[in-house]
Parts: C-alpha cells; sequence; structure tokens
C-alpha cells in the first residue's frame, strides 16, 4: 500500500493544474489517470484562448507543457483506473482496477466528463465505423469524404472547420435556427465554402452497409426527414460528468456535477471536486486550472489542520 499526502483522480488541465501547485507546496502528490493526461484537450485541435499563447498551440502540446512542469515539481503519475473510493477516519483508501491501493490525507477529485451520446438506431452500430466523438482522432480517416457534425456550440463548431482541413464537404446539423458557438468562430464556419447548414433539424438514424451510408435527419419544426448521404458522424452534442464513482458524501445538481463551495470542497472533509465535473458556470481549460490551483490550496491547508490536531492531542 503506497502513501501519499494528496492523491488527484484525472489528469486533465484541472487536475495537472492541482498537481502542480500541490507539489510546489512540499505535498507528496499522485495523480491517477485511466486515459491519456490532457483529457479533453488531448484531442483539441487548436487553443486559442489559454493566456500566454499569443500563437496558436494544439491541445497536445498544452497538455506535454503542463505534464512536463507537474512532474519538474515532483508530482508522479499512475496509469490506471480508480475502482473504489472511501474513507475511514481521516484517511482515504484508493483502490485501482490492478489491485493496488494508494492512501492520503486528501482527494482531489478531477475525473471530467464523457460525451453524449445521440442514442439513436445506428449510433452505436457504427461506432467506429462513421460514427466519432473526436476529430482530432478520426479525420485523416475521412479525407476527401463528406461528414457530418451534430451540435452547435464551441466543440462542435470548431472540430467542424478543424474536418474541413480533410474531408470535401461538411454539414453542421443544429436543432435550432442559429449556433451557441462563440462569435468569432461562427464567422469563420459562415465563410468557410466546404461547410453547408442544416438548421432546427435532428439526426434520428445513422444507415449503412458494413460502413456508414448516411442519416436520417428531421426538421423539429415542420416535422419533415430527409436523407443525407455522408461518410461520417461527429457527436457534439455536450457531456455527462463521471461523478458514478463517487459514494462518499457529496451534494449533486439533475445531471451528475458535483457541487462545491467556493475552495471546491464537498460535503466529506478532505474531499475536492474540480473542472468539468462540478458544477460551475464555464468550462475552459483556464477555468479548469484555477479550479485546481484553488483545491490544492485548500487541500493543503486541511492537511496542516490535520497535523495541527495530531500534534495537539
Amino acid at each position: 500500500m503506497s502513501q501519499y499526502d494528496l492523491l488527484i483522480i484525472g489528469g486533465g488541465p484541472s487536475g495537472l493544474s492541482a498537481g502542480i501547485y500541490a507539489a510546489r507546496a512540499n505535498l507528496k502528490t499522485l495523480i491517477i489517470e485511466r486515459g491519456i493526461l490532457g483529457g479533453q484537450i488531448a484531442n483539441t485541435d487548436l487553443v486559442e484562448n489559454y493566456p500566454g499563447f499569443p500563437e496558436i498551440i494544439t491541445g497536445p502540446q498544452l497538455t506535454e507543457l503542463f505534464e512536463k512542469q507537474a512532474t519538474k515539481f515532483g508530482v508522479e503519475i499512475e496509469y490506471t483506473e480508480v475502482r473504489e473510493i472511501t474513507k475511514k477516519g481521516e484517511l482515504f483508501l484508493v483502490k485501482t482496477s490492478d489491485d493496488e491501493e494508494y492512501t492520503s490525507h486528501a482527494v482531489i477529485l478531477s475525473t471530467g466528463s464523457d460525451p453524449n451520446k445521440l442514442q439513436v438506431p445506428g449510433e452505436k452500430e457504427f461506432a467506429g465505423k462513421g460514427v466519432s466523438y473526436c476529430a482530432v482522432c478520426d479525420a485523416n480517416f475521412f479525407r476527401d469524404l463528406v461528414v457530418a457534425v451534430a451540435g452547435g456550440g464551441d466543440a462542435a463548431v470548431e472540430e467542424g472547420l478543424y474536418l474541413t482541413k480533410f474531408v470535401k464537404k461538411l454539414y453542421i446539423i443544429h436543432r435550432r435556427d442559429e449556433l451557441r458557438a462563440q462569435k468569432i468562430i461562427q464567422d469563420r464556419a459562415f465563410k468557410n465554402p466546404k461547410v453547408e447548414f442544416v438548421w432546427d433539424s435532428v439526426v434520428t438514424k445513422v444507415f449503412g452497409d458494413k460502413l456508414m451510408k448516411g442519416l436520417e435527419v428531421k426538421n423539429v419544426k415542420t416535422g419533415e426527414q430527409k436523407e443525407l448521404e455522408c461518410d461520417g458522424l461527429f457527436v457534439y452534442i455536450g457531456s455527462t460528468p463521471n461523478s458514478c464513482l463517487v459514494t462518499l458524501p457529496v451534494k449533486k445538481d439533475s445531471i451528475g456535477h458535483i457541487i462545491t463551495n467556493e475552495y471546491m470542497e464537498t460535503k466529506t472533509p478532505g474531499l475536492y471536486a474540480i473542472g468539468d465535473l462540478r458544477k460551475c458556470p464555464l468550462r475552459q481549460i483556464v477555468t479548469a486550472a484555477s479550479d485546481g490551483a484553488i483545491a490544492a490550496q485548500y487541500a493543503e491547508k486541511y492537511i496542516e489542520s490535520l497535523a495541527f490536531e495530531s500534534e495537539s492531542s
């Protein structure tokens, strides 16, 4: 059993930021990541709005810089999946899928979120055979083909614009008659000759043979249905927080985001939630990094209070 001052579950921007601040405070810190570091930004082509980078940087490049900074200060990183988090007295016990056990005085949850599915016929059957949730991962497979994006927010339009570097034509299917993406991103999409918008519409079916061949699309205002011939569908309709792992006392909203106070504290002393997992008004890399810094700062104070109580007793 390995002992740490602080365990951070998840290695996205918020978790890596927490690790940097914790390690600089001389806390023995471990980040446990089930996949790849960076979370959603590891699959993001261009990052234009993170302060300090006037020249565009890619998500993987920014992730690499976060990792270098964290490990420079002594953060350890393990790649495995957490199965259980319990607390006995003042110690947390974290068990992983490879039967390892870790203890710590505090835990920061940075487990992020997973992309929502359309839940329509054919989506599951053609996942990996035309249906994708990551343009950066899969764009090259659709070179000179016709694809569609479902969604109208920042991620949908940004990733759609990235796809236009590869594809012959791109449909953006949105259930409203205007986009929710930032104005500067909208302007780029409207000016791109490869992009065609399908307004007031939703995908109702994905069809094909061995590979996806097209979509059935329904106009939500008129009820009219039509088919779109296309070779791929990229889905960007929001995400669901990965909070089902948490069985300790916490407060959640109706979707599953963990509700914290301004110090990132949950109802369980020593347990913090940050980044996309947390209920917050804005989900950006910069706000995730801020969450991590705050959580680490107050985790340090919490651990110091435990030490003081132990010395006083």
